[in-house]
């Protein structure tokens, strides 16, 4: 059976408390993730063969690391060596990734190091039919960047279907190109595209409808996110589907949720999902890509395929830790207790 394959940067995510408790206990949790190693931990959860390719240095630690990817069932065989230490990032308990909390360390890594013509994308892409990465990889240097566009030109050559997740991280983009000068390039090679309305304004020039933004209503959201979508495949051609997310607060301390998904013919809405009280923000949009590439590898409808997702997404935020550890039961009975 053919393969999906997850591309990005592995990271390890240091949880200290705040208010020095990280100091007095002399410890604080480590979670080994990164968005695309999220990913590929959900798909495999969910039953599809997944691959993961990242870059490792050559050490016992690193050794440790793929052995746990190896444990969790996913295929190792695209991780590369080189280079001399692991990125990671710090965000502290009761943080969120997109927030001023999170600290990146993941300057001189081995990924970084990634460059054109450094590796041979021959292996990682053998018995591949999906390739999935996202935007945090070349936000890190423009080397990485080209090479992500190296390895994008390589699998569309091979026909492999290529997802795209806008991950917008401001805290990355350092090196002196702005994101939308960069991210088009790889977004003409994409079959699906990820992420949200603010998103795809920022990193692919897409253009925001202000007087739908200010009625802040989820009915002018959704019709936004079909504008957004239609102008996605407009500037890109190859891109078939399209999805946009919308995680707004709710009840001071929860979310309100729900999820559009885009096709040629189909404008699909998720069912709303709301809870008053989150435990880990952190890998919930990569549970609904995960979603995304499980309904559509399985041959879903546009309907199930945005519900399921959508669902997904919303039970990663009762888990801490990076990655999910869902079933394909757990999203399923949280869809159906939606529809009593």
């Amino acid at each position: 059976m053919q393969k999906v394959l997850s591309f990005g940067e592995l990271l390890l995510r240091f949880s200290p408390e705040l208010g020095g408790g990280w100091i007095r206990q002399n410890a604080m949790p480590v979670f080994i993730g990164g968005a695309e190693l999220n990913v590929a931990t959900a798909l495999s959860n969910w039953g599809v063969p997944v691959r993961y390719s990242t870059v490792l240095p050559s050490n016992a630690l690193a050794d440790e690391v793929i052995e746990f990817i190896e444990q969790k069932g996913i295929e190792a065989s695209g991780v590369y060596r080189f280079g001399s230490r692991i990125g990671s990032y710090y965000l502290p308990q009761g943080t969120d990734l997109k927030a001023a909390g999170v600290i990146y360390d993941r300057a001189f890594s081995a990924f970084s190091e990634l460059e054109p013509g450094k590796v041979d994308w021959s292996q990682a892409l053998d018995g591949v039919s999906w390739l999935h990465l996202s935007a945090i990889s070349p936000a890190l240097n423009e080397a990485v960047a080209d090479a992500c566009l190296e390895l994008v030109k390589a699998a569309s050559e091979r026909g492999i279907f290529i997802s795209l997740d806008l991950n917008y991280r401001a805290k990355l983009w350092q090196y002196g190109k702005k994101p939308v000068e960069v991210m088009p390039a790889l977004a003409e090679y994409c079959d699906l595209v990820m992420g949200n309305i603010w998103a795809a304004h920022t990193l692919l020039g897409i253009p925001l409808n202000d007087r739908l933004i200010a009625a802040d209503q989820p009915a002018e959201y959704i019709a936004h996110a079909a504008e957004t979508a239609a102008a996605i495949r407009a500037r890109f051609p190859r891109c078939k589907v399209v999805a946009n997310t919308f995680r707004f607060d709710y009840a001071n301390t929860g979310i309100r949720y729900y999820a559009t998904l885009h096709t040629t013919d189909q404008n699909c809405v998720s069912p709303e999902f709301l809870t008053e009280t989150v435990v880990d923000k952190v890998g919930s949009g990569d549970c609904f890509m995960a979603g995304l590439i499980y309904g559509l590898f399985n041959g879903r409808t546009p309907q199930e395929v945005v519900d399921y997702a959508a669902a997904a997404a919303f039970g990663k935020l009762q888990e801490y830790g990076d990655a999910t550890a869902q079933t394909e039961a757990d999203v399923t009975e949280r869809l159906l207790a939606l529809s009593k």
